[in-house]
């Protein structure tokens, strides 16, 4: 593939041709799709857009047992919200292995926290869903893997 540069992109930004060739990969990948015919049919797109980027795009969030994750959420600077978010983590399975928790501005704490993903961790995407519906969480990014 030509060039270094990667992006992650939020799949509210991705063009649909591009999370159609993502599945028809994974459905590839996982045996529940047998011949790419198969997969591209499954998920309704053309077999030349399926071969133009099957390389070239991938979905970020798997759940690979040892694998680290890093995310920064920025709360709201209340009591108990650092440690809502650290027993909700726990609950999904991760294991915390860093947490730096900024001085407090303007109402907002900024807040790291790297993890390791244990073999029953909830996958990714479960993960980040729970943290942002939690209660003084503002924005939750993932900035490492």
């Amino acid at each position: 593939m030509e060039g270094t540069s990667y992006y992650i992109v939020h799949e509210s930004a991705m063009p649909s041709v591009l999370k159609k060739v993502a599945e028809a990969n994974r459905l590839l990948s996982t045996g529940e799709a047998r011949t790419v015919n198969e997969a591209v049919e499954r998920v309704g797109v053309a077999r030349s857009s399926f071969y133009k980027f099957k390389d070239a795009v991938e979905e970020f969030h798997n759940n690979i047992p040892g694998s680290m994750l890093t995310i920064v959420c920025e709360v709201s600077d209340r009591a108990g919200i650092l440690s809502d978010l650290l027993q909700t983590i726990a609950q999904c399975g991760a294991n915390i292995l860093t947490i730096h928790q900024a001085i407090p501005v303007d109402g907002t704490a900024v807040v790291s926290i790297s993890m390791q993903m244990l073999e029953n961790a909830d996958n990714v995407k479960t993960i980040i869903d729970r943290i942002t519906s939690r209660s003084g969480v503002r924005r939750v990014r993932v900035t490492g893997r």
